[in-house]
């Protein structure tokens, strides 16, 4: 009879709470890594995912108990290439607005990005380290940011936003321009001022290294074919981020630039869209990340100056082909936003989770938008300033969970719609939104 007691007790333990935290009863559960769902129940003590059944969890006196009602249950969001500064503020407001009023931009549109149902952004570059704190220590709500710090550009590159007027100074001189002063970007020519900038932007906290390796859209010194920063400057980059366990991600579009990043030792390409099918293959045999984004239809970011724009019409028309040669050669591919200086189009977040239906399934969006973007972020190695599991729904995860009215899987259009569909938000454990 003993034996048989203690058999039920073992039975029943793991159905049982340790009598607090969150349970949420009754969903509908894509777990970030399988197509195959599973109806159950999730509880979550902390800021930690505990348990993930499909039979029933028993809840304490002092669980909250939340009854999904058959909705759907998915990690939450990650955009691996936001501006969590620069999306906030038009170019006039960075290159002439007071920094406290851009901040507060800033701080106002990170809960907004939160409600998006992002709980996760790498902020590739921008002065986003007092954001990132006011939000983890609960100042603000907002997302987790993985910051880059400021950006860093040779001089004329895509991140030289100085006027005409201003003189170049030597990097260790004292005539750092106003975007240099606030930490937007910084300009670095030569090996020894690129370890200097790189070293300070990991010593402000930065998760990894962001530099300019080509031209841009928004920039107006340079064309967007062209090659920035020699082989031995990006290198020096490398081995600063390296040396402090993390990586180097870069900003370039142009086969050439996209080689010699990938010689250097980058890990992470960001964009890449008139990209040749000889370098997407160099990067699929190298297994370095390609960070693309949708920049079709709707949504995008405009430009009212008509070289930027003519500029911007050259990546959209290379978008298509870039994402069939990754398809082609099994890129790892990581999903990203890039809108900037429109605070107005930041809104439009979540239209470019659709707009990937051009060339993957909703399951593959869904992936590369939760556990494939996580995976990118963990090569920050011992500089990742949450350390734990994102973008997956799995015991000893990190708790940042969404719930949708709707299945994704079947129709991912119900993820541009968030205030609407999604009805509960959680970051880090905590509930900022619930509707349920």
């Amino acid at each position: 009879m003993l034996k048989l007691y203690v058999f039920i007790l073992w039975a029943l333990l793991p159905l049982l709470t340790m009598g607090k935290g969150i349970l949420i009863q009754n969903v509908v559960i894509f777990d970030g890594k399988s197509e195959k769902t599973v109806t159950g129940n999730v509880w979550i003590e902390d800021n930690a995912i505990r348990k993930v059944s499909a039979e029933p969890i028993v809840a304490g006196a002092e669980v909250e108990v939340i009854d999904g009602r058959g909705k759907f249950l998915m990690p939450g969001l990650i955009d691996a290439h936001w501006h969590a500064y620069l999306a906030a503020n038009t170019m006039v407001d960075l290159l002439t607005a007071h920094a406290s009023y851009t901040q507060l931009r800033a701080g106002e549109e990170a809960g907004k990005t939160l409600l998006r149902g992002f709980t996760t952004i790498r902020d590739a570059g921008g002065p986003v380290f007092g954001l990132k704190r006011a939000i983890d220590e609960g100042t603000l709500p907002g997302p987790r940011i993985y910051p880059s710090g400021a950006i860093i550009s040779e001089t004329g590159g895509h991140a030289d936003f100085r006027m005409v007027y201003d003189i170049p100074e030597p990097f260790d001189c004292c005539g750092l321009t106003h975007t240099e002063k606030i930490g937007a970007a910084i300009i670095a020519d030569g090996v020894d001022a690129v370890i200097v900038a790189s070293r300070n932007n990991l010593r402000l906290g930065a998760s990894q290294i962001k530099l300019m390796a080509g031209g841009g859209v928004s920039s107006l010194y340079d064309q967007l074919e062209d090659v920035q920063y020699f082989e031995d400057e990006l290198h020096a980059a490398v081995m600063a981020a390296e040396d402090a366990g993390t990586y180097v991600m870069v900003h370039v579009y142009v086969p050439e630039a996209i080689r010699r990043a990938i010689r250097a030792g980058v890990k992470s390409i960001e964009h890449g869209q008139l990209i040749d099918e000889p370098t997407m293959k160099l990067i699929a045999e190298k297994g370095v990340w390609l960070s693309m984004q949708p920049f079709i239809g709707e949504g995008n970011n405009h430009y009212t100056n008509p070289v930027q724009q003519a500029k911007h019409e050259l990546v959209v028309q290379g978008t298509d082909r870039a994402y069939q040669l990754a398809k082609k050669y099994g890129v790892k591919l990581a999903w990203g936003t890039d809108l900037l200086f429109s605070p107005a189009n930041a809104r439009n977040q979540n239209l470019n989770i659709e707009k990937m239906t051009r060339w993957f399934s909703n399951f593959e969006i869904l992936k590369m938008i939760t556990h494939d973007n996580a995976e990118l972020l963990a090569l920050s190695g011992r500089r990742n300033p949450y350390p734990g599991k994102l973008g997956v729904i799995e015991e000893g995860a990190l708790a940042d969970l969404i719930v949708v009215d709707g299945n994704a899987l079947e129709d991912i259009k119900v993820l541009t719609d968030p205030g609407k569909n999604m009805l509960l938000i959680m970051k880090d454990g905590k509930i900022y939104k619930n509707d349920l």
